[in-house]
């Protein structure tokens, strides 16, 4: 089991291990099999988990969303986010906080007032009056991306991978509002598939 996490990926500390993946730690999941760089060493042979099991049931069309989301989760904070102005001012039950900026924080970047008022009702944190809490915590991040994804995205993903753009940052992107980052999406998602050699699906935009 990995012994240490953290949130930032690109460009490991000495002491940990860039796994397959990207992500820093130390442990078999990122000093061993496939690591990037870092202390490496190999690892044990996998074992053959029992059951049945699939790439497609461990790989979920919101990992691509993701990817997308953070430029291959280089970035914590969304590019330009604090030039962009978030704060819904209909939203009444989680008003914005003067001088607090409520643009894409964390690994699935988190938006509006009410996305954060929520986070943080549902995570123990006040997140209308501390937004930039999503990505100064490393758990506090990942605890809330975990939180968007069960609420948000996973009772859509079986409607196509276009109901999960929608159900990220489909007030952005659907309908024409950005086509060229949903079409960036859709070939993120597709490239990997093909990788993987599973099945897109059918809606892949919105």
């Amino acid at each position: 089991m990995p012994k240490n996490v953290v949130a930032q990926n690109c460009g490991c500390a000495p002491n940990l291990c860039s796994s397959k993946y990207g992500y820093c730690g130390t442990g078999d999941a990122y000093c061993g099999e496939e690591c990037r760089e870092g202390p490496c060493y190999a690892t044990p042979k996998p074992t053959t988990p029992s059951g049945d099991f699939s790439v497609a049931d461990d790989v979920t069309s919101d990992l691509f969303n993701g990817i997308i989301n953070q430029a291959d989760f280089c970035y914590i904070e969304e590019m330009d986010g604090a030039s962009k102005d978030y704060c819904d001012e209909t939203n009444t039950k989680y008003p914005c906080i003067a001088g607090k900026n409520y643009f894409g924080q964390g690994p699935l970047q988190l938006t509006w007032n009410y996305k954060y008022g929520t986070a943080g009702q549902e995570n123990n944190f006040y997140g209308l009056n501390a937004p930039e809490t999503v990505a100064n915590d490393p758990v506090l991040s990942f605890k809330t991306a975990l939180w968007f994804w069960m609420t948000n995205v996973r009772p859509v993903v079986t409607q196509g991978y276009g109901a999960t753009i929608r159900a990220i940052n489909g007030a952005v992107e659907c309908n024409g509002g950005n086509s060229a980052t949903v079409q960036a999406r859709i070939g993120y998602y597709t490239d990997y598939c093909n990788q993987f050699g599973v099945s897109r699906g059918d809606n892949l935009s919105c």
